[in-house]
């Protein structure tokens, strides 16, 4: 079963980057993601100034861990999500 984390990844000016260098990052992660196999999956990320805060699935926290090692990115912090809140909870 694939569980979701969020990935924090402090990279000083990330949010500054032109979009052709945000395609070359995608790029590198695809790769990665490809050779590691169907146990993790990103589905986006956040990008602010100097941090991004990237959204996976993955079997454990180590295969992300391994995608940061092979990719070449950080992984400043990774938590498991535990549950999901949206204003659609509240009662009418």
């Amino acid at each position: 079963m694939l569980r979701k984390y969020v990935i924090e990844r402090n990279i000083e000016g990330i949010g500054a980057q032109p979009v052709e260098a945000m395609c070359g990052v995608a790029l590198q992660s695809n790769r990665v993601l490809d050779e590691l196999g169907t146990g993790i999956q990103w589905l986006h990320s956040y990008v602010t100034n100097n941090k991004t805060y990237c959204i996976y699935l993955a079997r454990d926290e180590a295969l992300i861990r391994e995608h940061a090692k092979r990719s070449g990115f950080p992984a400043d912090a990774i938590v498991e999500v535990k549950s999901v809140l949206d204003p659609t909870m509240a009662p009418a």
